[in-house]
């Protein structure tokens, strides 16, 4: 199987699927997390990330990066026993999101955009919303996974 990886169980793992399927989970937490975004009128910055300063322009780039980590997150605890369970499930997504709230606006972003690091700023209003956002974004994501991994 040219997407599966075989364990030491003689069990595979189907890497496509878990990959593909977080991606669209993603998307759904994109969503979630991207009107929230739009209506504290944050999409011309994202849209900065790309040379634009349309809002437009940004939700796409946003959905485009939220199905990135999707995959990600699809990739690294889709084959995990407690990611196809809704008990436990918001839980991988708490860690996902608090992941990526640092990594993302208080690492890469800023990075990209030529503002330094910005851990300074890690408690400021502005930031501990983001935080809000993207701790809601992996709980969505992750209970979106758990409706479409279990169907595999």
């Amino acid at each position: 199987m040219a997407n599966a990886i075989g364990s030491e169980r003689g069990q595979t793992r189907a890497w496509g699927r878990e990959i593909g399927l977080g991606a669209v989970a993603g998307v759904a937490g994109g969503l979630v997390f991207g009107a929230m975004m739009a209506m504290q009128g944050m999409m011309p910055m994202i849209a900065g990330l790309v040379g634009s300063q349309n809002g437009g322009v940004g939700f796409v780039v946003h959905l485009v990066i939220s199905a990135a980590i999707g995959a990600i997150y699809g990739a690294a605890v889709g084959n995990q026993p407690g990611a196809r369970q809704y008990g436990t499930a918001w839980l991988y997504g708490l860690g996902n999101g608090f992941v990526w709230w640092i990594l993302g606006p208080l690492v890469i972003m800023p990075l990209l955009m030529g503002m330094g690091l910005q851990f300074g700023a890690a408690l400021s209003p502005m930031m501990l919303m983001s935080l809000v956002g993207h701790l809601i974004y992996g709980v969505v994501t992750a209970l979106a996974a758990v409706l479409l991994l279990q169907r595999i």
